[in-house]
C-alpha cells in the first residue's frame, strides 16, 4: 500500500476536503481523459446532450430524457472536472481495499486458484443477501467472461471493483 493510500485510510471518512487529494495523479489523469471523451461540445461541462451523444457514440440511441436528466442530477450542479471527479469520490467513498475484496473471495478458492466457477458465483449472487437480478448477471457476465472452463477471474473483478479498469497482461 502507498504511503498516500495508508494516509487516506487513516483520515477515514474526516479525510480532506480537497477531491484531487483523494485520488492519485494517475488516476486524476485517468478521470481528465474520460471527462473529455464525455464532454463532447468541450465546453467545459458535462450536459445532457453531451451524455446522449457519447452513449450514442456506444450504440445507445434511444435513451430517454428522463434518463439523462436523472444523470446529471445526480450532481449537485453543472458538472465541470472538479465535479465530475467529486461524483466519483462519493461512490468510491467507503470501498474495501483491493486486498480485503480479495481476500473475501479466497474464501470461496481455497485451492487458491485465483479464479472460481461461474454457476457457484452465479449461485451465491442470486440466492444470498442482496441477491442479483437476471439482468445483473447478464451484465456481470458481459463485463468479465468466464474461460472456456467456466472459471473466473475474481482477481480482475476485485481490481475493476477498486481502480475502475482491467489489468492490461
Amino acid at each position: 500500500m502507498t504511503e498516500k493510500a495508508k494516509r487516506r485510510q487513516q483520515q477515514g471518512e474526516g479525510g480532506s476536503s480537497n477531491v484531487f487529494s483523494m485520488f492519485e495523479q494517475s488516476q486524476i489523469q485517468e478521470y481528465k481523459e474520460a471527462f473529455t471523451i464525455i464532454d463532447q461540445n468541450r465546453d467545459g461541462i458535462i450536459s445532457k446532450d453531451d451524455l446522449r451523444d457519447v452513449l450514442a457514440t456506444m450504440g445507445q440511441l434511444n435513451v430517454k430524457n428522463e434518463e439523462l436528466e436523472a444523470m446529471v442530477k445526480e450532481a449537485s450542479g453543472p458538472i465541470n472536472f472538479t465535479v465530475f471527479l467529486t461524483m466519483f469520490g462519493e461512490k468510491l467513498k467507503g470501498a474495501d481495499p483491493e486486498d480485503v475484496i480479495v481476500s473475501a473471495f479466497k474464501v470461496l478458492d481455497p485451492e487458491g486458484t485465483g479464479s472460481i466457477k461461474k454457476e457457484f458465483l452465479e449461485e451465491l449472487l442470486t440466492t444470498q443477501c442482496d441477491r442479483f437480478t437476471a439482468e445483473e448477471m447478464t451484465n456481470l457476465w458481459a463485463a468479465f467472461p468466464p474461460d472456456v472452463a467456466g472459471n473466473v477471474d475474481y482477481k480482475n473483478i476485485c481490481y475493476v471493483i477498486t481502480h475502475g479498469e482491467e489489468k492490461e497482461e
